[in-house]
């Protein structure tokens, strides 16, 4: 079984990435434009960032916000035969993610969660500001909850911003899905997470 990694341990495999001259001491980083990373410049669009990132969370976050429900025992027996069970169901997505959460790589389904929420869009120019708002929260090198993704797959994202579609992050989804269901989900099972709520199902329908 694969040693936990945490989530500094979990970007230590990243692809090396170039970055800007080192800042000044109690300067911060200047804003970014659409298309720098590397605090270059400023633009409009990063001063009212974090005003339009509080509009588009509100949908990207509903997936979770439903009306909270118990799974029942044969749910979570059934999470241990399939990670997409437990992926496909909101309470196996709130279980996984408190055990994630645990190993610091929770950024990993707030992803995966995001790029979901970005393929439901139609609207154009809210497909322009979601898939900016992931990008800065996922994928810049610059974001404390950066994923761990290939160089490939970024340099495809990065052309993609030119032109944003609803599913220009659909690799990056399936290469953090994948890393999830072999690295994570064996851990996830073997959990005191995952068997403390298994044990509770059971001794809850042996009480009934």
């Amino acid at each position: 079984m694969p040693r936990s990694l945490s989530g500094v341990d979990m970007r230590k495999r990243q692809q090396p990435h170039i970055e800007g001259p080192p800042q000044a001491p109690g300067h911060p980083r200047p804003n970014n434009c659409c298309m720098c990373w590397c605090g270059c410049c400023k633009c409009l669009w990063n001063e009212d960032r974090m005003e339009r990132s509080e509009r588009a969370c509100t949908k990207m976050d509903s997936i979770e916000a439903t009306e909270e429900q118990q799974p029942t025992l044969d749910e979570v027996v059934a999470w241990a035969r399939s990670f997409e069970l437990v992926m496909r169901s909101s309470e196996g997505r709130e279980i996984f993610r408190e055990f994630l959460r645990s190993e610091y790589s929770e950024e990993n389904l707030l992803f995966w969660l995001a790029c979901e929420e970005l393929k439901k869009e139609t609207d154009p120019t809210a497909i322009d500001e979601k898939a900016r708002i992931i990008y800065e929260d996922y994928v810049s090198i610059l974001s404390p909850k950066e994923v761990s993704l290939d160089s490939r797959v970024r340099e495809g994202i990065n052309l993609s911003l030119t032109e944003p579609s609803n599913l220009m992050y659909e690799e990056a989804q399936l290469q953090i899905y994948t890393l999830m269901h072999r690295d994570s989900y064996p851990r996830f099972l073997n959990s005191s997470v995952y068997r403390d709520l298994l044990d509770s199902k059971r001794s809850s329908c042996l009480d009934t």
